[in-house]
């Protein structure tokens, strides 16, 4: 058994299997739809389709992140049955759940004196982050210890690019992150924001692109220009998406004709009911690893 534990929030948005498979614990934000309130628990309550389908059909949603307290809950069980722990957060640029764990962990830390309790700020969301996970658990089966694994994250962390588009702008409206003016002038002209998460784990507006299938093709280009090794990058690359999976294998097919190296097909994931509450259905996020993230 490793002397050590990978953790991370359900905000990575993989699928419960897969965590499973990869040996990697997660613990769950929570949401609030019509007033109900239920764990974002990659999709076991309510069905992503549904979920989806009740938003736009004007449901309300709001996000909660989680708390020191369930985080001191979630990590002691570790801590009593002998073993250390990475756990990595959801970015701090979208959320404050990193204080949260470092709070936990440092009053653990006084009750488990011999224990390692890492606490890793992400900087980074959705499969982007999972995709993370799956890095660091290579290496954890690759036989790495814990200190070298940690020190590898911060490393490398940023090499993880985020790029994403929205069809739909109502709930970046909704939102506050884009005003009611300029998404109702985009939604009407087919303006389809270009998006990308910066190094301080933010999201940031790259480009305004006319229609779906250009911004298709400006966020592959993006991948031509900082994938590793170019058009001979041989990782991995993930997608996740909010009701639209015809876009996402649109994209997929791009970035398997374009990229004959890669390593294993583009896997697409749902994006998680904590995520697309802010995002609504529409948005497709593609994930890879290449050159670090700017500001």
């Amino acid at each position: 058994m490793n002397q050590y534990i990978l953790s991370c929030c359900s905000t990575a948005d993989l699928s419960r299997e897969h965590f499973e498979e990869r040996q990697i614990h997660f613990i769950p934000f929570h949401f609030m739809l019509d007033n109900v309130m239920y764990d974002d628990d990659l999709g076991q309550s309510i069905a992503f389709d549904d979920f989806y389908d009740r938003m736009a059909n004007g449901s309300e949603t709001k996000t909660s992140q989680v708390n020191a307290e369930e985080f001191t809950s979630y990590f002691r069980p570790f801590l009593q049955q002998g073993q250390d722990i990475l756990h990595l957060t959801l970015s701090s640029g979208i959320s404050g759940v990193y204080n949260s764990a470092c709070i936990a962990r440092d009053l653990l830390s006084e009750e488990f004196p011999d224990r390692r309790i890492y606490v890793v700020d992400s900087l980074a969301a959705s499969s982007g982050y999972g995709l993370l996970m799956d890095a660091i658990a290579d290496r954890r089966d690759e036989g790495m210890e814990l200190d070298t694994l940690y020190q590898w994250v911060q490393d490398h962390l940023l090499a993880l690019n985020h790029w994403f588009f929205s069809a739909d702008l109502t709930f970046y409206i909704k939102g506050g992150r884009i005003s009611k003016t300029a998404g109702t002038i985009g939604n009407l002209l087919n303006i389809c924001p270009l998006l990308d998460v910066n190094d301080e784990g933010k999201l940031i507006v790259r480009a305004k692109v006319r229609t779906k299938r250009k911004v298709i093709k400006e966020m592959v280009a993006r991948m031509e220009e900082l994938a590793r090794d170019g058009l001979a990058y041989n990782g991995k690359c993930y997608i996740s998406q909010s009701a639209c999976y015809e876009d996402a294998r649109a994209v997929a097919d791009l970035v398997e004709s374009k990229f004959p190296n890669l390593d294993g097909r583009v896997e697409i994931n749902h994006i998680g009911t904590t995520i697309g509450s802010h995002t609504g259905p529409g948005t497709v996020a593609l994930f890879f690893w290449g050159a670090e993230r700017g500001h």
